[in-house]
């Protein structure tokens, strides 16, 4: 595995002081499932009245921790319920074998925390195709069962991490009917993200009250507006995993509160935001906004395009502003252009206009606005009302020399 030992340029000054979250306990561990002198396993437990909700890749080859988390959504809430992660393995592409593994640590956090099984969520990444030791984990669950605690979630958020060079987290407060619901999530991932909902992890809880089909129906909605509008690589992963807790012990209940609807969108937003700006040796944050498309969905095809093109992230990378290549990358995306009515712009220079450059565009204006480290991107394609936001990062040296020497 990589040694990552260099934060990211576009990292946060520090971890956010995360609301404690009443129903929600979490504990940390060194495993050793993977690595050597550093925490890779947490473990939460929520309280009975607990409603889950999930969002997964839809990659064709999902790990058998996410099969077995889909298979669980949905249950009654009545009793305790509890989330298990661990870094280093994915479990993944591991057949009978990763199947026994899920089996063998639900049974065992079941046995610990006194949990229904059907109420046991896992979570696993880092390398596929190798046999999670799972014995390992297993063998650490009285450790984990016994230091459960309401303030180790930031703890929980640096277990999680594998290429990762910081822990993610976000919260958010709202009142409702005069009484205060808080939320906090917290997320992993770096590379093979472009999530289908990267080796990309979150899990997000609430002390609200919310209705489970009607949660379920919330996170989805949110996810296709934040975590699958980012893109490090174009890699979508086959652990990409999104959990959801409310636990009900604030008493309140939130279901179809639009102010709480826009707190939790505030923080999925701001952990799909950390997640790229960790990207693989980003140094740049970008965002992506396309107008004028034929519809919501065509903009969005665009606006991937443009944000997974190499040619675009080496060339943001080299603070080079070549607009040719965005041109390039909304010809190929499939959906409806002409090239007569595109119009650009990097930040708020007008770069091309109507499908020639703009007669006042200064080249080195442009080349000076590429050195900043967050960079916007705009595009107009001219057709029509469709419209799109997506993020990504720039793709450096830095990106090939982590995923080269990813397994050593």
């Amino acid at each position: 595995m990589a040694n990552i030992t260099k934060t990211s340029p576009l990292a946060p000054v520090s971890f956010p002081d995360l609301h404690a979250i009443k129903g929600a306990r979490f504990a940390t561990v060194e495993a050793g499932v993977r690595y050597a002198g550093r925490t890779d396993v947490m473990l939460a437990v929520l309280d009975p009245g607990t409603t889950i909700a999930g969002v997964f890749t839809r990659s064709s080859t999902r790990a058998a921790p996410v099969l077995d988390c889909q298979a669980k959504l949905g249950g009654a809430p009545d009793q305790s319920a509890a989330i298990l992660v661990n870094s280093g393995n994915a479990n993944a592409f591991t057949g009978k074998h990763g199947v026994a593994s899920v089996q063998a640590i639900t049974q065992a956090v079941a046995h610990a925390t006194g949990t229904p099984e059907g109420r046991v969520f896992t979570s696993s990444t880092g390398v596929i195709g190798e046999a999670l030791p799972h014995d390992r984990v297993v063998a650490k669950l009285d450790a984990l069962n016994s230091s459960l605690s309401e303030t180790a979630i930031e703890a929980a958020a640096q277990a999680i991490m594998t290429t990762d060079t910081f822990a993610k987290g976000a919260k958010a407060s709202v009142t409702i009917d005069g009484e205060t619901v808080n939320i906090a999530g917290i997320a992993k991932g770096s590379g093979m993200i472009a999530p289908d909902m990267a080796t990309m992890l979150v899990y997000v809880f609430t002390d609200a009250a919310y209705d489970q089909g009607k949660l379920q129906t919330l996170v989805a909605g949110l996810s296709d507006k934040t975590f699958n509008c980012i893109t490090v690589d174009s890699d979508t992963s086959t652990s990409d995993s999104l959990l959801m807790a409310a636990t009900g012990a604030s008493r309140v209940d939130a279901t179809g509160n639009g102010d709480f609807a826009e707190a939790l969108h505030a923080v999925m937003q701001d952990l799909a935001h950390q997640v790229v700006k960790d990207g693989e040796g980003a140094t740049k944050f970008v965002e992506i906004a396309v107008t004028g498309a034929t519809s919501d969905k065509d903009a969005h095809t665009h606006a991937m395009a443009i944000a997974n093109s190499p040619l675009v992230k080496t060339a943001i990378a080299g603070e080079d502003p070549n607009w040719g290549r965005v041109v390039m990358a909304v010809g190929k995306s499939g959906a409806p252009a002409d090239r007569d009515t595109l119009s650009i712009w990097f930040g708020d220079i007008l770069v091309a206009d109507k499908g020639w450059v703009s007669p006042d565009y200064v080249e080195a204006d442009a080349a000076a606005l590429m050195k900043e480290q967050d960079i916007k991107v705009t595009v107009d394609i001219g057709m029509g009302d469709g419209s799109a936001t997506v993020w990504t990062c720039d793709l450096t040296h830095g990106y090939i020399e982590i995923n080269a020497d990813y397994r050593s």
